[in-house]
């Protein structure tokens, strides 16, 4: 189907608190030549527990369903995820949000006292210590919000109103008040997500030859493992702007997402290698603006282009996996005051763009994303993170030593680590909150979601939708 082009001017103001390297980096190895590098670094320990996985995932049964009264929010509670749907095409922007917010608060009365302290515990995070001033915090977080697009913040604002049930300021007392139920919304952008990876295989290098995308999320669960009770998935109903993300309860950007026309876009977190002071006036909020992508563009060049295009107006360096039947791209999207420093610019990298000097690929017909721009010349983030390197050259061995990968392939490849095991570097680690596969043969969407018990070495994927 062809949608509406917009232009590439998007309108749209986003802030963070601070500015924070990278997570996971180590020690201060070099790139070097291939056949100089230890083979530990690609060595892996299989995982003690078993489960013989195939290609198709386990469908759920939903426990309950609610409905707001208009029925333009349902959601359903299933084993280990909720099931949302959100209804754009029969109601508001701010009619959705005040309808999800109602019926959280109905379906999982525990959101509003498990949320709280993680957001604070994420705000500890950032600025690294307990002294902070709290009116500064809201102060950014407003001027991100104020500046949102429109319909997006008429539906933060609704969403807010209804789950804060009148509580307002930013006050630790176990409740959600109306300020911290927006900086929910904006956590990605203003406090940032943790270390992620991602790998695209099509053609030559799948039994289908059809296109298979592969998303580890790594976040932050929080103290008590908070977040791994409210996994979900939501289907935003909206005509030719409809798209379902894999993300939080109570979340109304995007973190990882596929839209109706299959093009998949996941974030994965970089930063800057010179710690680069933190500028949030004039710049964007990249979540919301692929969000607004996936609404608005059909297929992976012209989403990785929209992002791209915009990135030097962001807050901080990311990369996006963005993937569709016949494309597959990482959008190294650099902020300006890098670039402007000539450390780092922004590409939409390929299969075909030569990668930094000394770091390998040996696979035609896939693309590997961790946490660092790869695109030869560009910033580099694995000299001095062994994290990086280390993800990159195991995923480089693994998509080398198969000849063709099947859905199960991918799953056996991307859990044969053990976990728990902190002597070494791992690809699926203890932060792992969602691994995501999008199988381009069948459109089926699968999530190995990890729950209140923290993250296991063989997950169990289950079939959450499709993209046909």
């Amino acid at each position: 189907m062809n949608k509406k082009k917009m232009p590439a001017c998007f309108v749209a103001i986003s802030i963070a608190f601070v500015s924070l390297t990278c997570m996971g980096c180590g020690s201060d190895r070099k790139l070097d030549n291939k056949e100089d590098r230890e083979v530990s670094l690609v060595e892996t320990l299989s995982a003690n527990e078993t489960r013989e996985y195939t290609s198709e995932g386990k469908v759920e049964e939903a426990i309950a369903t609610y409905s707001s009264e208009d029925g333009l929010c349902v959601i359903k509670v299933m084993p280990s995820y909720f099931d949302i749907t959100l209804d754009y095409e029969n109601g508001t922007y701010a009619q959705v949000g005040n309808a999800y917010g109602q019926t959280i608060i109905e379906a999982f009365p525990e959101y509003i006292t498990m949320m709280e302290p993680y957001i604070y515990e994420n705000v500890r995070t950032a600025y690294g210590t307990d002294e902070y001033s709290k009116e500064a915090v809201w102060e950014r977080v407003e001027t991100i919000y104020s500046a949102v697009p429109s319909d997006y913040k008429e539906e933060i604002d609704a969403f807010a109103k209804a789950v804060s049930q009148g509580e307002e300021g930013m006050v630790e007392n176990g409740k959600l008040s109306y300020e911290e139920a927006v900086i929910i919304q904006l956590i990605p952008d203003a406090l940032r997500p943790t270390s992620c990876s991602a790998l695209s295989l099509w053609g030559e290098k799948t039994e289908s030859g059809q296109p298979i995308t592969l998303r580890c999320l790594e976040w932050n669960l929080g103290s008590e493992k908070q977040m791994g009770s409210i996994n979900a998935v939501t289907h935003m109903k909206n005509g030719e702007k409809s798209l379902t993300t894999m993300g939080m309860l109570g979340l109304l950007d995007v973190i990882s997402a596929v839209n109706d026309d299959g093009v998949f876009v996941a974030i994965l977190d970089v930063g800057s290698n010179n710690k680069e002071p933190f500028v949030y006036e004039g710049k964007k909020s990249y979540t919301f603006d692929v969000r607004y992508a996936l609404e608005n563009f059909d297929d992976a060049t012209e989403v990785g282009n929209y992002m791209v295009s915009n990135s030097g107006d962001y807050t901080w360096c990311h990369n996006l996996i963005i993937t569709d039947k016949n494309h597959s791209y990482c959008a190294e999207d650099c902020v300006k005051e890098v670039a402007d420093k000539g450390d780092g610019f922004s590409n939409l990298r390929d299969e075909n763009t030569e990668l930094l000097d000394g770091l390998h690929w040996d696979s035609k017909d896939s693309l590997c994303v961790v946490n660092s721009f790869a695109s030869k010349g560009n910033q580099d983030g694995f000299t001095k993170s062994e994290f990086n390197l280390t993800r990159f050259e195991k995923y480089n061995e693994w998509v080398k030593n198969t000849d063709k990968f099947s859905v199960k392939d991918v799953k056996d490849m991307i859990t044969q680590e053990d976990v728990n095991d902190v002597s070494v570097s791992t690809v699926h680690n203890d932060s792992a909150v969602q691994l995501i596969i999008v199988d381009y043969e069948t459109g089926d969407i699968q999530v190995a979601f990890t729950g209140k018990e923290g993250v296991v070495n063989k997950p169990e994927f289950l079939d959450v939708g499709d993209i046909n």
